[in-house]
C-alpha cells in the first residue's frame, strides 16, 4: 500500500554509486529530481532537504534551475539577470556538489524565453515583435518581454550562458525549457530579413495559409531550430566533451525538426507532460513511454511530472496531487519505459505531502529496475502511429492522440492486450517482423511506401486490423479509394459520409469476431461510415472465418431518429461494416468501416470495445503469448530475454481512471499469467518482485501459468525457463 509516515531527513539510504562522466552517462540517469527556482529562493533555500529527499528516492539525476530568464549563480555574463535576492550565494552550486556527493548526474536547467526590462532596453535586436514591430509583453507577468529564437539572444547570448554553466560547474548537460520562441511569428527586423534572404520571401501577414509564405515560414523555421540545437550542443562539448545540451520536447520528439541535423544531438528525450486533466485515462503516461520507443526503440526517454495538480490551463505549482495519482501515473509510465521524473516549483516547500508518494514511486522503479534493465520490451501487437504534419502550420504539435486512437487503446488494455506502437518514419520490414498484428485506427497519412512495406509484410505472414479511413487516398480529380483495400479484401462502394445519427450494425453470431454478442441481432454502429464491399463472395454463415473473406457485420440501411414515430427499420440490407480476410500468406485482416475507435472514446459503449478486442484476437490467429486473466483494470507490459519474461501488471482500478485525480487505489483480486514457453524451454520458476518472493510455476501443455495475489500499484512477476 502507499506509505504515508515518511519525514523528510529519515531512512538514510545508501548513496547511488558514482556517477561517471562518459560519452553514455545518461543511460544511467534513469530517476529524476527536478527543482526549479524562484526568485526568493536564496531566502530560505535548504539544501539538506532537498538531498534528503534525493537520496530516500533513490534519485540518481538531478535537473536544476541554472539561468537564462534568471540565473541562481553567481554569472559573469552581463544582462544575464540574477535573482536580486542571490547576493554571495550560490544556491545552483551548493545542491550540484550535493548532488555530486550522492553519486548523481547533473543537468543544468535555462530558460530563454524571457528577458528582463533592462536587457530589452540595451538589446532591442533580442525581443519577438508582433506584426506592427512593436515588442510582445508577457502573457503572465509584467514588465519582462518574450525573446526573438532567431536572435542572438539564442545564438550567442544562451550559448555563452550554458558555456559557463559547463565551465565552471560539474554538470552533464543543459536543459532548455520553453526554448523555441511564441507561438506566433516574431516580426523582427533580424527574422524579416534572414528569412527573406534565405527563401526570397517575407514573413506570412494574412491567415490565409494558401500564401506560399507560410509553408516557407514553416520548413525555414524548422531548419533554424534544429541549427540551434546543433549550435548549443556543439559549445558545451567543446568545454567537456562528455556534456550535452538537450532542449526539452514534446511527444514530437524530432517530427517537426530537421532530423537528419538533430537526429545524433539527442542521446535521450524528455516528456513534459506532468499529469493528466479533464478526460485523460491513468493509462496516458504509459502511452508516452510507447509513442516514444516507437520512433527510437533505443533511446532513454524520462516522462516529466509534477507533484501539483494539473487542470488544462490552472497551474498550482504550490500545491499537490493526489498521492494515488503520483504513484500510479509513474509506475504505468516506467514499466512502458518512459523513466520516472519529478518536478518542483519553488525550494520553498509549503506541502510535504508529495514526497511519501514520490519516494514510493521512485522506490518502486528501484525494485524492478535491475530486472527491466537487461531486458526488452516486447508484444505481438502493434498500433501504427500515424502523424500528418501540416506543412504551413509551424507551430504542429502532437501531444495526444486521435479519439480514433484513444478508443483502440482503452479496448486493448481492458483486454490486457500487450502491445506496442511503431512510428510512421520507421515503418520497415525489420520495424514490422516481431509483430503478429498491426492496427491502423484511423491511419490517413499513409504513404506509397508505407502501404508498400504493409502489402509485404502481410503477404509474408502478418495480419492487419484497419479502421475507418486508414489509407484512404484522393486521386487527382478528387476520388477517393482505399490503398489497402486489396490486402483488405475490400472495394470501396461509397465515399466516407457522416455525422450519421442512429446508425447500427448487424451481426451474423457464427463468426468468432461477433462472439459476445449474445441476445442481440444488431449493435451500435458509427457516426462516420465508409462504404465498401468485399471483394470476393463472402462465406456462408456459420463459417467459422472460413475461406477467404466473410463480413460478419453489415450496416443497417439509415432510419430516422426523430420524430419517434418513425424511428424503424424500413428493410433492405446495407454494405458490409465489418470484412474479414484470410490472406494467402497465413496472416488475416479484419477491415472495420466506420469509426469504432472514436465512438468508442465519445460513447463509451462496451460492444465497439468488444468489437475491437474480437477482431484483434481473430486477427491473431491462435492463442496469444501471454494471456492475463482476473478482474479489474490492468495495463500490461512485457519484457524479454532469452531465458527470461518479467509481465508487468499495474493497477489501474479506480473510481477516477478516465479522469484525474486517482484518490483511492482499489486493490486488484487474484490475477492469473499465462506464458507460452519458447521452443526448447524444458522447465519454469517464477518470483514476484514487489512481493520479493518465489511463487509456484505449473507448466502444462507448453504453456507456464503463475498466479499473482492481489495486486495494490505494481507487481512484476519474473519467470525463468531453462
Amino acid at each position: 500500500m502507499l506509505t504515508t509516515d515518511h519525514e523528510p531527513g529519515l531512512d538514510p539510504l545508501p548513496q547511488n554509486p558514482t556517477a561517471e562522466r562518459s560519452l553514455d552517462w545518461f543511460r544511467t540517469a534513469t530517476r529524476w529530481t527536478q527543482l526549479t527556482f524562484v526568485e526568493d529562493d536564496p531566502l530560505h533555500f535548504d539544501p539538506e532537504f532537498w538531498i534528503s529527499v534525493m537520496r530516500r528516492s533513490h534519485s540518481n539525476a538531478l535537473c536544476l534551475s541554472a539561468g537564462g530568464y534568471m540565473a541562481f549563480y553567481p554569472t559573469q555574463i552581463p544582462f544575464h539577470y540574477r535573482s536580486k535576492y542571490l547576493g554571495d550565494t550560490d544556491p545552483f552550486g551548493e545542491l550540484v556538489d550535493g548532488a555530486r556527493d550522492l553519486g548523481m548526474h547533473v543537468m543544468a536547467r535555462v530558460d530563454p524565453h524571457a528577458i528582463h526590462a533592462d536587457a530589452a532596453q540595451a538589446h532591442p535586436e533580442w525581443l519577438a515583435r508582433d506584426a506592427d514591430g512593436n515588442p510582445i509583453p508577457h502573457w503572465a507577468f509584467p514588465d519582462i518581454w518574450l525573446t526573438d529564437p532567431f536572435s542572438s539572444y539564442h545564438r550567442e547570448f544562451i550559448t555563452d550562458v550554458a558555456r559557463e554553466i559547463v565551465r565552471d560547474y560539474d554538470v552533464d548537460a543543459v536543459f532548455a525549457n520553453r526554448w523555441e520562441g511564441p507561438s506566433a511569428i516574431s516580426y523582427s527586423e533580424g527574422a524579416e530579413r534572414q528569412f527573406f534572404d534565405d527563401t526570397g520571401l517575407h514573413l506570412p501577414r494574412t491567415q490565409d495559409r494558401t500564401d506560399p509564405a507560410w509553408r516557407a515560414y514553416t520548413t525555414w523555421r524548422s531548419r533554424q531550430l534544429s541549427e540551434l540545437v546543433v549550435l548549443w550542443d556543439d559549445a558545451v562539448r567543446e568545454v567537456r566533451p562528455h556534456a550535452r545540451f538537450i532542449p526539452n520536447r514534446g511527444a514530437m520528439l524530432t517530427r517537426d525538426l530537421v532530423r537528419d541535423l538533430v537526429d545524433d544531438r539527442y542521446p535521450m528525450f524528455f516528456i513534459d507532460k506532468q499529469g493528466r486533466s479533464e478526460n485523460e485515462a491513468l493509462w496516458w503516461s504509459g502511452r508516452i513511454g510507447k509513442r516514444s520507443r516507437g520512433m527510437f526503440p533505443d533511446r532513454p526517454v524520462a516522462l516529466i511530472t509534477s507533484v501539483g495538480p494539473e487542470h488544462g490551463e490552472y497551474r498550482w505549482k504550490d500545491s499537490v496531487a493526489d498521492p494515488h495519482e503520483i504513484v500510479t501515473w509513474m509506475a504505468d509510465g516506467f514499466v512502458h519505459g518512459a523513466l520516472p521524473w519529478y518536478t518542483k516549483f519553488n525550494a520553498n516547500v509549503f506541502d510535504t505531502r508529495w514526497v511519501a508518494p514520490i519516494v514510493d514511486a521512485f522506490t518502486l522503479h528501484e525494485r524492478v529496475a535491475g530486472v527491466f534493465s537487461g531486458m526488452e520490451i516486447t508484444s505481438e501487437v502493434a498500433v501504427l502511429d500515424n502523424v500528418r504534419l501540416d506543412p504551413t502550420n509551424p507551430w504542429a504539435s502532437y501531444t495526444a492522440g486521435s479519439a480514433d486512437e484513444d478508443g483502440f487503446y482503452q479496448a486493448l488494455v481492458e483486454a490486457r492486450v500487450p502491445f506496442d506502437y511503431i512510428a510512421d518514419t520507421e515503418l520497415t520490414p525489420e520495424r514490422l517482423a516481431p509483430y503478429r498484428v498491426l492496427i491502423l485506427p484511423n491511419c490517413r497519412a499513409l504513404s506509397d511506401a508505407h502501404c508498400a512495406v504493409i502489402r509485404a509484410w502481410v503477404a509474408s505472414g502478418g495480419s492487419l486490423v484497419a479502421a475507418h479511413e486508414s489509407s484512404l487516398v484522393t486521386d487527382g480529380a478528387g476520388g477517393v479509394d482505399l490503398a489497402l483495400g486489396d490486402v483488405l479484401g475490400v472495394r470501396l462502394t461509397e465515399a466516407p459520409r457522416g455525422p450519421v445519427k442512429n446508425n447500427y450494425i448487424a451481426l451474423d453470431p457464427q463468426h468468432p469476431v461477433a462472439a459476445g454478442f449474445d441476445g442481440a441481432t444488431r449493435v451500435v454502429g458509427g457516426t462516420h461510415l465508409v462504404g465498401v464491399e468485399p471483394i470476393e463472395t463472402p462465406t456462408a454463415a456459420g463459417a467459422s472465418g472460413g475461406g477467404l473473406t466473410s463480413v460478419p457485420f453489415r450496416f443497417v440501411p439509415d432510419y430516422p431518429d426523430l420524430p419517434m414515430e418513425e424511428v424503424y427499420p424500413r428493410g433492405g440490407e446495407g454494405s458490409a461494416a465489418v470484412v474479414c480476410r484470410e490472406q494467402p500468406g497465413g496472416g488475416r485482416s479484419v477491415y472495420l468501416a466506420f469509426n469504432v475507435g472514436e465512438i468508442l472514446w465519445a460513447a463509451m459503449q462496451h460492444d465497439h470495445a468488444r468489437l475491437i478486442q474480437n477482431a484483434v484476437a481473430w486477427a491473431l490467429g491462435g492463442a496469444p503469448r501471454v494471456r492475463i486473466e482476473g478482474q479489474g483494470l490492468v495495463d500490461v507490459a512485457v519484457r524479454t530475454d532469452e531465458t527470461s519474461m518479467a509481465v508487468a501488471l499495474v493497477n489501474l482500478n479506480n473510481p477516477m481512471a478516465m479522469r484525474g485525480q486517482n484518490r483511492e487505489t482499489i486493490p486488484l483480486p487474484p490475477q492469473e499469467i499465462s506464458v507460452a514457453l519458447p521452443p526448447g524451454a524444458t522447465g519454469a520458476t517464477a518470483r514476484l518482485l514487489l512481493a520479493d518472493t518465489s511463487t509456484p510455476a505449473h507448466v502444462a501443455d507448453g504453456r507456464v501459468h503463475v498466479s499473482v495475489p492481489a495486486v495494490d500499484v505494481l507487481e512484476v512477476a519474473h519467470l525463468t525457463w531453462t
